[in-house]
């Protein structure tokens, strides 16, 4: 498994950090990502990369709620036969 394919909150929040600059922690689980300065092409390598990773995330389910939260969500449902 790619070390950059994420399985927890923590582990997205920080790959998002990475991208908009804020500290981890100052990314509330419920906070919008894209309000926070995430672009659509951020999002497209963050799921590119995660998908390279071995997590089978859909671009559409992360823009469709684009929060820490809604991603943990995402990535537990696509991942609960592995």
């Amino acid at each position: 498994m790619n070390t950059e394919a994420p399985r927890s909150a923590d582990e997205i929040r920080a790959a998002v950090a990475a991208l908009i600059s804020p500290e981890p922690d100052d990314i509330p689980d419920h906070a919008n990502l894209v309000l926070l300065g995430l672009t659509s092409l951020d999002l497209m390598r963050l799921s590119g990369r995660w998908r390279r990773g071995g997590i089978p995330v859909k671009f559409e389910s992360l823009v469709a709620d684009p929060t820490i939260e809604g991603w943990v969500r995402h990535v537990a449902a696509v991942t609960a036969d592995s």
